[in-house]
């Protein structure tokens, strides 16, 4: 997929009207993303994602303990300056984008990696085991 397949979906899925508004909320995604994960998934989804998104991206340092989803959504409401529904909107917009460059199988092991919570930003349900 190239940048321009990536900004077109990110688009058409949040309903922005330029690719420069695209383009800002999915380096802002992929940003704060790019402190969440480490080890293989980190890599194969910086190898997976186009110029310039690769970058965003692989430039994060890993924080040593992931944000839980809640203030990852604040951290994305912050950087663009909108509040938190805004933020839940253009994280739905960049993370199902991603998915569909992705594939299920690399989504599913990012998602692994992430704290509850996450699944349900990736437009999924959010099941966990029963004790």
């Amino acid at each position: 997929m190239t940048w321009h397949h990536l900004l077109k979906q990110v688009r058409d899925l949040g309903r922005y009207d330029t690719d420069q508004e695209a383009e800002r909320v999915v380096h802002a995604v992929l940003a704060t993303l790019g402190g969440q994960l480490i080890g293989e998934e980190r890599r194969d989804l910086a190898a997976t994602v186009p110029e310039p998104a690769r970058t965003t991206f692989a430039s994060q340092i890993p924080l040593t303990q992931p944000l839980d989803a809640h203030t990852f959504v604040d951290t994305i409401a912050t950087t663009l300056d909108t509040t938190a529904d805004a933020a839940r909107w253009h994280t739905g917009a960049v993370l199902a984008a991603l998915t569909n460059l992705l594939g299920e199988p690399l989504t599913g092991r990012v998602l692994t990696q992430l704290p509850h919570g996450y699944a349900l930003l990736y437009g999924r349900a959010d099941l966990t085991a029963a004790t």
